[in-house]
């Protein structure tokens, strides 16, 4: 957190870190305390505690999809593609500061689905599932749709066996989607060069 950032920033930036590692629960004098950030600044910028949770949520989700997702430039195969996901989240969790998807972790703390959070964890998770069948719709694979959200429960998964056992997946994840994926006939090289 650079010294130039305003409380707004201090207070996202304080909130996405201490409720990723710590949870959603943790009390708004800590998260104020944090941020540098006194209580009544806080309900000045945010109209509550679930306001903040949800806005920190969606300020780290592209940062995070970056870390997973290939860029647009990537011109290897959907499957490929695919697959990369699956290692990238293998990178994640084997520097030791993975603790689980930041959107399944807050949807779970707090278990009401029309919470603010809850909504913009839903929003994320569903970008995982579209990249996904989109890569599969250019492999022309059959049943993308089916198959985007199969994919998308062995990267949740993944993300929950590694926080239960604080391990390394030793590529548990990749492996188990190149089965599903050799079982739906997407191939390396199969189609990959029809239009993006």
């Amino acid at each position: 957190m650079t010294t130039s950032a305003t409380p707004r920033e201090r207070l996202l930036d304080a909130a996405g870190e201490l409720f990723y590692r710590d949870g959603v629960n943790i009390g708004v004098d800590a998260l104020c305390k944090a941020a540098g950030v006194s209580k009544k600044s806080m309900y000045q910028l945010f109209r509550s505690k679930d306001e903040l949770i949800a806005e920190s949520l969606a300020s780290r989700g592209p940062m995070y999809q970056v870390l997973l997702h290939p860029g647009a430039d990537d011109d290897r195969s959907p499957r490929e593609r695919i697959l990369t996901v699956f290692e990238r989240q293998d990178e994640l969790v084997a520097s030791g500061n993975y603790l689980g998807c930041p959107y399944v972790s807050t949807a779970v703390e707090l278990k009401n689905p029309e919470h603010p959070g809850s909504v913009v964890a839903r929003h994320f998770k569903q970008q995982l599932t579209d990249f996904f069948h989109r890569e599969l719709v250019t492999a022309g694979a059959d049943d993308p749709s089916t198959l985007a959200i199969q994919l998308t429960m062995i990267f949740d998964g993944a993300s929950a066996r590694s926080v239960v056992r604080a391990q390394p997946l030793g590529g548990i994840g990749a492996a188990t989607a190149s089965v599903l994926l050799d079982a739906a006939g997407v191939h390396t090289g199969e189609l990959a060069t029809q239009a993006r």
